[in-house]
């Protein structure tokens, strides 16, 4: 049976110690606009296991910043950060094997006109240390 990880939680602490100057969360707070830029890492339905240990969550990840272009420029950072810097590494917990973008960064609708959301969608294939 495969063990599944808490990829928010692995992504979540990973993008904190490489995106600084960004809030990391898996939840929106009441007081967006003073914690910009956010960076929102959520695992949504989808994805997939081997049965035996590898399993593939999908994970949509949001920036929002005060402007457009400072979201798409720190989405670019985000997606050159999972398919290229966390493909291959490993933590305490985690191995990440192979990764990939479902979803291109790009311009996503949202309500608040005080900033700007761009969003993607990626697969990570992992599974826990053994």
């Amino acid at each position: 049976m495969t063990v599944l990880v808490d990829i928010e939680l692995e992504l979540i602490t990973r993008a904190t110690a490489r995106f600084p100057d960004a809030v990391v969360r898996d939840e929106l707070d009441n007081n967006l606009l003073a914690e910009l830029p956010t960076i929102k890492v959520e695992q949504i339905p989808g994805g997939g296991d081997d049965g035996l240990r590898l399993s593939r969550p999908i994970v949509d990840i949001n920036v929002y910043a005060a402007t457009r272009a400072d979201a798409i420029s720190l989405a670019r950072d985000v997606h050159d950060w999972v398919t290229s810097e966390l493909r291959g590494s490993t933590s305490s917990t985690v191995v990440i094997g192979r990764t990939g973008c479902l979803s291109l960064p790009a311009s996503r609708p949202y309500e608040n006109i005080g900033l700007r959301r761009v969003g993607a969608t990626y697969e990570i294939f992992c599974h826990p240390v053994s």
